[in-house]
């Protein structure tokens, strides 16, 4: 039974990761497309950061949409982190393709803190939403430290 679900779910990350990694045609597409996902992610972000910290007004219902959309785009961009993407208009350093389970680490920590800031935006209390909003700061700034280039 072990075996059958090893194989299983085997089977399910390579029919995953497969089409994940052949769907661009260029690595500037792959480059473009994490790009774009990691900026939508930080914009959404931003907005419950910037409510967390009082630049902006708290509206309960902006954050849940907010904080929703990043968990769901937080997903995305790691696909784009494929083999020979780490050349061309990005800030990834090259230690992305030589420490790959870190990065990959990193990649998981931040999209556990985003569920867990979706989820504390779902309570409408401002300091519980506070508390997620350093934890998922955190994780993008270990990640940015170590795999970012200025």
């Amino acid at each position: 039974m072990k075996k059958i679900s090893a194989f299983l779910l085997a089977a399910v990350v390579v029919s995953i990761a497969i089409p994940a990694s052949a769907q661009f045609a260029k690595a500037d597409d792959a480059i473009k497309y994490r790009k774009s996902a990691l900026f939508v992610m930080q914009q959404n972000f931003g907005r419950v950061a910037a409510m967390a910290t009082g630049k902006m007004p708290f509206d309960p219902k902006v954050a849940v949409e907010s904080a929703t959309v990043a968990e769901f785009v937080g997903k995305l961009p790691w696909a784009g982190f494929g083999p020979d993407t780490d050349m061309g208009d990005s800030k990834a350093k090259v230690e992305i393709w030589s420490n790959k389970a870190k990065f990959d680490d990193y990649a998981k920590k931040m999209e556990v803190e985003l569920a867990k800031l979706t989820a504390a935006t779902k309570t409408g209390n401002l300091d519980t939403i506070k508390v997620a909003v350093n934890a998922t700061g955190s994780a993008c700034k270990s990640c940015h430290d170590d795999f970012r280039a200025k």
